[in-house]
Parts: C-alpha cells; structure tokens; sequence
C-alpha cells in the first residue's frame, strides 16, 4: 500500500506516489495555442496526458511545437485529440477536412480506401507529434434521428461498420498513432445526444450482441490499442448505471467477454449526461472503480483548478476505500503502456530504421486519398446535371451536434463560385426570410441532415413547389428522397465532400475510378 506518506498537494496522508498515479490516469484539455504555466507545472509532477481540442490548433507548424513543448515536460505524456477527418475534424477546423468522414467511406465500402485515408489521417498527427486518437466512431447508427451520430458512423449495416472499423484502425495505427473505437458498447440505437443528457438503449442483450458490438470485436482484432466508453444506459447489461461507470460493461463485457486488453478511457465526464447526476469528480472516480482507465476532462471543463480537484477527488477514494489502490495503479499501468508503445513508434520514426510505422511519409492536409474518397461518395438522384450556368444556392444552416466545432466551414457554394464565377449564394438560418428564386438561372439547395430539421423540411418543400428543376445537395446523413427535385448526397459536410459536390454541379470530369453512382444513397 502507498497511501500513507508526505502531504503531496491533496487529502491529508496521501503519498507522492498515490498523487503520482492520480495523475497518470487524467487527460484534461486547456485553453490557448502555447502550453500554460499551470500546465506545465502538472506535467512535471507527472500529469498523464492532455486531449487538444482545435481551440489548440491554428496550424501544423503551432501544434508540432505545441507537442514538443508539451513532451518537454514530461516525455512519456499521452497526447490526444478526436481528429474523425469528418465533420468532427480539429487538425483542419478552420478549413475543413480535407477528407470525408466515415459515413462517406462506408458508403463507397473500399475498406482498402479507408485503411489508406486513416493511415494519412495518422500520418498528419504522428507528425503533429499526437499520440492517441479518439477515433475511429464504430458505432452502428441505427437511428435516423439520432443527433450525435449521424455522419460519424460508417452507416447503419453491423458488418459494413465492422469491416470499415477494422480498416480505419489498421491505417491510422499504421502510421504510429494509437486508435480509440467509440463510444462502446454503441451510441447509434438513441435518439438523444449524450452531450446533453443521459440516452436509453432499449434494446435487448441479443440484439446489441448482433448490432452493437460488431465493430468493436472487429477493432479489437485489428489491435485497436483504445476503446472510449459511451455516457449510455443499457438495460440490458445494467439498469442502474451508465456504461462509463458500469463494471458489468467494462469488465464483464468489454474485457472478459470480448477480451479487449487495451486503455480503456472515458468520453468528457464534464458532460452533463453524467455530469449533472454525479458531478465531474463523482463521475470520474466511480468510471475508474467500474474498470476505466483514463480520464478525459476539458471539452467544457478546462484549467488547473478541474484537474487539481480531479487528482484530490481520486486520492481521496484510494483513502476511504471507494476506489481500491490496485484498481488505480492497474488503471495507471494501462496508460503508461499505450505511452510506451506510442514512444517505440516516434523513436523507430525519427530514427528512420525500417518497418511499416516508420516507412509512412509525412502527408500534406489531404494526402492523395482524400478528394477522390470524396468524389466517389456521391450519389445522385435525378437529372439536371451539369448546370447549365452560374446557380443561385441557397444554404440551409441547421444545428449540429457540439462535437462539431462551429468555426469548421461547410457548404457548396463557396467551391462551385471558384468554378462557376457569378455564383450567387445565401446563407441562411431558422429565422431568415426564403428569398425568391431568380428565374433566369439554375438553383441549388444545400441542406444538411434535413429530414431531422422541420424548419429546413418546409422552406425545401416551399421552394420545390416553386421551383422543381432545383437540385437539392444533402451534405448531412440522408434521409427520405425529396419530391421533384433531382439530389446529390455528398455524406458528409467536409471540404473535401463540398468540392466534390461543386466540381460534379460544374461539369467537371473525373478520373474513371471516381464517378459518382448514378443512383440513390443505400443508407
């Protein structure tokens, strides 16, 4: 037992090497471009890891030495970040992924395309210096309204999910950076956001067994070195607590039943899903207890002073017994084993030596798979095609899950007026007037996830009762076909996804492997 010692900044008789391993097992997030002074200090007493979120990240250059400047402090820190190359990108926030995200790869359903657009997705972060990904998303999004999902999912067939899962894995962890399938034991079969409160699984054990943990048996026979665990109720493993703090779940499920062997870390326990119930300590103590490895904190919740009541909180329960040490110290090993794996990858890298993880070139944003992966992710619906001039669009911009940040640009227009000069273009929300539609020219509608938002429902059907020789881009999941008009499904609202859209409007010619399947989207 080490519980008893010198005073160490937390409860009175915890020892440095109690707070020592309170510390390996979080990974908060801060605030700013450069590592703060606060910061610092945590990571030379031997803070864990840190989760960069793109309020970190203005360019590759800044996040490298962000990374460096952070690893000088403490070499062995796990260093994270949730870069989907979707629409939940944070490399590229400010630009847009360069790539499409999962649901557009499931829909061309090349796993070796996937595998080479996540073995460049790790490419850019292994040089950025990030260590773990919380990516890929395997969950199977069962649930056309489900608003969390939706995109990030590689669709709603468990064996095409598994497959794709298997793939993203191998890429990314090909390149030296470690992979986390979320959010287990499966966020799709919900319509409500765990950001905001705690969703209900309702389906029964054999079902979830058949849906639900494919993907994750698959990622973890690719060797997925993470699985980060969903703020879910499932009935049919435990009634009384969320996945996060389940040890039926954590142990019995995803350990002894599946034989997972890897860090297991939580989503954000500041999110109100288990937040508001248990508040951010409780919550993080009791997802230890129940078999969780790692903390993450700071997507909300960020700074010194959240990480300081996280370490007391921890040492405290190690002190009256809620949170056996052993649990701790195994929770703590488990960390600093992925921190050793992720070490032998950047020293067999930057000392050049052979193997598949130090032969992968360091990619530019948007290596060579990625606008072709989009490309062939469209679908089309109908004719009209190409326009026949300069469009007016009009953009519907509904919400979208917090998990997007709101700054990543979206949309077609601004891709098809460099194609098709004298494009004129609107943005517009809830409340804007509809403009009416120039009559002397070809329109274009973009809406994202549409049959989830009534007002964006309306304002479509109003404008196609005016005008049925529109073309409607759906860049979000798709839904039931819109009447009249002729549709692009694009899966997804990524850079990449919107320049794909715009060359296809604009008549532009693509390679024979990249056109786009004259047909309905199969979601």
């Amino acid at each position: 037992m080490i519980v008893r010692g010198g005073r160490a900044g937390g409860p009175g008789g915890a020892s440095p090497e109690l707070a020592g391993l309170a510390d390996t097992v979080l990974q908060p997030g801060f605030v700013g471009v450069e590592v703060p002074d606060w910061l610092r200090r945590r990571l030379a007493e031997g803070l864990g890891g840190v989760a960069l979120y793109s309020r970190n990240i203005v360019d590759r250059a800044q996040v490298a030495a962000l990374t460096a400047a952070l690893r000088a402090e403490n070499p062995d820190v796990v260093i994270a970040t949730d870069e989907e190359a979707g629409d939940v990108t944070r490399l590229e926030a400010l630009t847009g992924s360069s790539r499409p995200g999962n649901l557009a790869l499931g829909a061309v359903d090349d796993p070796e395309l996937t595998e080479r657009v996540a073995r460049e997705i790790g490419a850019d972060l292994a040089a950025a210096g990030i260590t773990l990904n919380y990516a890929p998303v395997v969950d199977v999004n069962s649930d056309l309204d489900n608003p969390v999902v939706g995109t990030r999912a590689f669709g709603s067939d468990p064996r095409l999910v598994a497959r794709h899962a298997r793939a993203w894995v191998a890429g990314l962890q090909s390149a030296g950076v470690a992979a986390c399938a979320k959010h287990f034991p499966g966020h799709g079969a919900t319509a409500v956001d765990s950001h905001d409160d705690l969703p209900t699984v309702a389906l029964p054990a054999d079902e979830l067994a058949a849906t639900a943990l494919p993907p994750y048996r698959a990622a973890i026979e690719a060797g997925v070195r993470a699985v980060m665990t969903g703020h879910l109720l499932v009935p049919a493993y435990d009634p009384d607590a969320p996945a996060t703090m389940s040890g039926r779940i954590l142990v019995g499920l995803l350990r002894e039943e599946l034989g997972f062997e890897g860090l297991i870390v939580t989503d954000g326990v500041e999110m109100p899903s288990v937040a508001e119930r248990y508040g951010v300590t409780g919550a993080a103590v009791r997802a230890l207890a129940a078999g969780a490895d790692a903390i993450c904190v700071g997507g909300e919740r960020k700074g010194a002073g959240v990480v300081g009541f996280l370490r007391n909180a921890i040492m405290a329960a190690v002190m009256d017994g809620t949170l056996p040490e052993e649990r701790l110290a195994e929770a703590a090993g488990r960390v600093r084993r992925l921190a050793a794996w992720s070490a032998e990858r950047r020293a067999a890298r930057e000392a050049g030596m052979p193997g598949r993880e130090a032969s992968i070139p360091g990619q530019a944003a948007g290596g060579p798979a990625g606008l072709a992966a989009a490309r062939r992710a469209l679908r089309v619906d109908g004719g009209g095609l190409p326009l026949s001039g300069a469009p007016q669009v009009i953009e519907f911009s509904s919400a979208t899950n917090i998990a997007v940040d709101r700054a990543t640009p979206w949309g077609v227009a601004a891709p098809l007026a460099e194609l098709l000069p004298g494009t004129a273009a609107v943005r517009l929300g809830p409340g804007d007037p509809v403009p009416t539609p120039a009559g002397d020219r070809p329109l274009v509608i973009v809406v994202r996830d549409a049959h989830r938002h009534a007002w964006v429902r309306e304002r479509l059907d109003a404008l196609l009762s005016r005008r049925p020789d529109a073309i409607v881009v759906e860049m979000g999941l798709p839904g039931p076909v819109a009447p009249g008009a002729a549709r692009i499904i694009t899966h997804g609202a990524t850079a990449a996804s919107g320049r794909a859209a715009a060359e296809l409007l604009a008549g532009r010619v693509f390679g024979a492997d990249q056109v786009p399947a004259a047909q309905t989207s199969s979601y």
